[in-house]
């Protein structure tokens, strides 16, 4: 993928002094107005009405949470919603690993028309799908494509809501041995219940000092040495009152 990416450098090098000058001078006020409201209505709605009822499995919020919506329920209406997660999971990943690339998409300089162009030949090059490749084409000319990862993290969630999946990380010093972290998922599932599938992240934070730290849902179980310690210390620094002994 960053192979790919790389591939249309001459491109981003082609933007001549005389572009970068118009386009500061008469730059499009058309796409950057566009409301995420606009794009989940005229971006979603571009498949046959059959699939109208179509519905995001979660509620997401803001800006990238919109956006994330939209190509939602064009990728389910269009069949392809594992293939558009991959795809723009790629994406986020070249634009990690390409410098070129991850500048080219928070530069706000370049030119509308050669941000599509270049997400154009991208997307032919990686045989994207058309929903993904509608999708970018929609931040180029918006310019949100700066936006991308915080996006395809909102699309995940939606992913794992419709595939009726939990997400629950594990913070820890060091990693957990296989057959602990085996025991704390079955443990996680019986505590989610039937019908839900525990997706286990771990992180590694040295700064927690020792245990662990459960996270999913809106819930979070805090069992660091950190967090003890600091409630021993509230607790001796706590006034005794000696008249009640």
């Amino acid at each position: 993928m960053a192979a790919r990416i790389r591939s249309t450098s001459p491109l981003f090098y082609s933007l001549s002094r005389s572009d970068l000058l118009t386009f500061h001078t008469r730059r499009s006020t058309l796409h950057r107005t566009l409301l995420c409201t606009e794009l989940s209505k005229n971006y979603s709605t571009a498949y046959p009405k059959k699939e109208d009822k179509v519905k995001v499995p979660l509620a997401l919020f803001g800006g990238s949470g919109n956006y994330a919506s939209a190509l939602y329920l064009a990728a389910v209406k269009g069949n392809a919603l594992d293939k558009v997660e991959s795809e723009l999971l790629d994406l986020v990943q070249a634009s990690k690993s390409s410098q070129l690339f991850s500048q080219f998409t928070k530069d706000l300089s370049v030119p509308a028309e050669t941000r599509v162009k270049a997400i154009n030949e991208i997307c032919g090059e990686a045989k994207f799908s058309a929903p993904t490749k509608n999708f970018l084409v929609i931040l180029a000319e918006n310019g949100r494509l700066r936006h991308i990862e915080s996006i395809a993290k909102r699309f995940v969630e939606l992913t794992m809501a419709h595939k009726g999946e939990v997400k629950a990380i594990v913070t820890s010093v060091i990693p957990l041995p296989p057959q602990e972290e085996k025991e704390l998922k079955e443990t996680l599932q019986e505590i989610i219940g039937q019908g839900k599938q525990v997706k286990l992240e771990q992180k590694i934070d040295p700064s927690i000092l020792g245990g662990l730290v459960v996270e999913y849902g809106q819930k979070v179980f805090d069992m660091s040495i950190k967090t003890r310690a600091r409630q021993m210390e509230m607790f001796l620094r706590e006034p005794v009152n000696f008249g009640s002994l």
